[in-house]
């Protein structure tokens, strides 16, 4: 693969990271998710979730609002509109990569 057109410095390194990336890819589908939700999905642990999840709600990819559902409390993350297009970005940059794989043959 020659590389040409795909600057892999380019991928957004908050998304890149494993568990963000499925965090993102998971917020990208849904409205909205709550912690105990993206937990499962993602496999993650409490400590390794809301150290990652404070990374992306930082850059501004997510938000996280914690409230009382009954007396319970919940923490619930949805992505802003900076964290979609910023997932539409990597997106983007994945399929260049793929695009200049494909001309390596």
């Amino acid at each position: 693969m020659s590389g040409e057109g795909f600057d892999s410095g380019a991928l957004d390194e908050i998304i890149h990271g494993k568990l963000r990336l499925g965090v993102m890819a998971y917020l990208s589908a849904v409205q909205s998710a709550t912690f105990g939700e993206l937990k499962d999905r993602t496999g993650a642990t409490d400590g390794n979730l809301s150290v990652n999840l404070r990374k992306l709600e930082e850059a501004g990819y997510v938000t996280v609002e914690k409230r009382f559902v009954g007396r319970r409390p919940q923490t619930r993350a949805k992505l802003t509109a900076q964290g979609r297009k910023a997932w539409i970005a990597y997106l983007d940059q994945l399929r260049a990569l793929l695009d200049a794989s494909d001309g390596a043959d």
